[in-house]
């Protein structure tokens, strides 16, 4: 079992938090970047520095990941990628991504990500905040504890 982190975006909190619940479970986090970023050191923890572009990050991981894994990633086509891997997907904000609701989920991030290229609508999220933190936290919580559970 890995936990995959798509270091693209990802806020240390959340970074912070997954480490802390990996060392409780024993389980191995990849962090997986474009640039090296300190982590704690731990047999458990690995950072993995991808070079090229954007999408070479999501690459990796798409390669790498697992039946029974989970990546924590805020790129919704990754997460499409990851579940349709078989594998489990958060996103730092707290969004879990399974079979039932990827897709849709993609469709969406499509039609907005159109509508700001066209210049109808602009921004993305607001800032992440406690709420965000807490929401992860939550669902994060959740998976980790269903899939300890399923592994019994």
């Amino acid at each position: 079992m890995t936990i995959w982190i798509d270091n693209d975006g990802c806020p240390r909190v959340i970074r912070d938090l997954v480490f802390k619940v990996a060392e409780r479970v024993q389980w191995v986090v990849c962090v997986v970047g474009n640039s090296w970023i300190r982590i704690p050191t731990s047999d458990l923890f690995k950072m993995v520095v991808v070079p090229g572009g954007f999408d070479a990050v999501d690459d990796h991981i798409a390669a790498h990941v697992t039946e029974g894994d989970l990546v924590v990633t805020s790129d919704v086509p990754l997460a499409a990628r990851v579940v349709g891997s078989k594998a489990k997907a958060i996103s730092s904000r707290g969004d879990v991504f399974d079979e039932k609701n990827v897709a849709e989920r993609l469709a969406m991030r499509n039609l907005m990500q159109e509508l700001r290229s066209a210049g109808d609508i602009q921004g993305g999220h607001g800032t992440f905040n406690d709420s965000d933190k807490k929401k992860f936290a939550d669902n994060f919580d959740k998976l980790v504890s269903a899939m300890v559970r399923s592994r019994k």
